[in-house]
């Protein structure tokens, strides 16, 4: 992507920043974004998230966060974090962070992008829920400025109306772009004047809302999704009913999903396991060997020796521990961040990765 957001960069090496805060915005009543004052361009895409990466209790503390600004429409880069109950870095984040402060943060990553131009002619349809929303406006916003043959409908499930992110931005892209950008609201606790529709997010509805919206057939339609898991696994189910290829659908997710994880769980242990292996890790010039201990992770390992590996989530959604594995066999805990395209061309995740033979060398970056 040729255009990029300007952020206020003190560059502690090639993958880190120093970031200036600028504006603080209080978006709901727990949610807020947090906007960087433009001095130094980084590249980012639409779907893309920052890691924040702050010190408590001694300790480096690391959390993504998705830009909810376009690098094409926003002079100012943006991120959105919501509010967690418990969740240490939200809190904080929420209650203390001021114009001024300054945030280390990672260089921006993740797959959940597209590329756009202005000879596409597609149709984006959106899943959205809660906190979900961050990545996808991003995307819309893009899209509406960099391709004028495309349109977009939004489907948005909230708790209620006070809860709903970024309300006034959609409804004001909405209104400047008629005819382009349709957004359905959901709301589980609607109030009496509602006119949209209310409830769970459930097949029936779906199916209704599918069926209410642009049918464009299938070469020119793809489908996006972030949200709960509940919320996104009732999307998959339809789709795959519908008989929407799997190469059209594409999502993000959050948290860790728990439907189907006992069963990988209790899956039969591979030949190669519970052994120490010698794993070789590529990355930013630089080669490093190390042994892996039975039941490690190959990240955790490599952090234990103070090899600086990329990292965010640590638990296989965020993709940014990606790495290209060139030679040997892994076994990955969770998979969920990777597309099938991505695992067949032999993509995988360091932070859920253990090695399983001898000879595993991976390419990152």
């Amino acid at each position: 992507m040729s255009d990029s957001g300007g952020i206020a960069a003190n560059k502690t090496n090639s993958h880190y920043y120093n970031l200036k805060v600028k504006e603080v915005v209080r978006e709901t009543e727990d949610a807020i974004s947090i906007v960087f004052d433009p001095e130094v361009n980084i590249d980012y895409k639409s779907g893309q998230f920052l890691t924040i990466i702050l010190p408590f209790d001694g300790k480096k503390v690391r959390r993504a966060y998705s830009l909810c600004s376009s690098p094409f429409t926003d002079s100012n880069p943006a991120v959105m974090v919501k509010r967690v109950e418990g969740g240490l870095m939200s809190d904080y984040l929420n209650t203390r962070l001021k114009a001024g402060d300054i945030l280390e943060v990672m260089e921006p990553m993740g797959n959940f992008t597209t590329e756009f131009s202005i000879e596409n002619k597609r149709h984006i349809i959106m899943f959205g829920g809660g906190s979900g929303i961050t990545p996808l406006i991003s995307i819309i916003k893009s899209t509406l400025n960099q391709e004028p043959e495309s349109i977009l409908t939004l489907i948005y499930c909230n708790r209620n109306i006070d809860s709903v992110i970024f309300r006034d931005q959609l409804e004001n892209l909405q209104k400047h772009n008629e005819g382009r950008l349709q957004v359905i609201h959901i709301l589980d606790d609607a109030p009496v004047n509602w006119q949209g529709p209310s409830g769970l997010l459930n097949h029936e509805m779906l199916q209704q809302l599918i069926e209410r919206i642009p049918n464009w057939g299938p070469e020119k339609t793809v489908y996006l999704m972030c949200g709960p898991e509940g919320m996104m696994n009732n999307v998959e189910t339809l789709l795959e009913k519908r008989g929407i290829p799997r190469e059209k659908i594409f999502k993000e997710s959050f948290v860790a999903g728990t439907i189907g994880k006992e069963e990988k769980q209790d899956s039969a242990m591979e030949e190669g396991e519970g052994k120490d292996y010698d794993v070789t890790v590529i990355y930013d010039g630089e080669e490093y060997t190390f042994e892996v201990k039975a039941g490690q992770h190959i990240l955790e390992t490599a952090l234990d020796r103070d090899i600086d590996l990329p990292f965010s989530c640590q638990s296989g959604l965020c993709t940014a521990c990606r790495g290209k594995l060139i030679s040997g066999k892994i076994k990955m805990d969770e998979d969920e961040g990777l597309s099938e395209a991505e695992k067949s061309e032999g993509y995988v995740l360091t932070c859920v990765g253990r090695p399983i033979s001898s000879g595993v060398k991976i390419q990152i970056g």
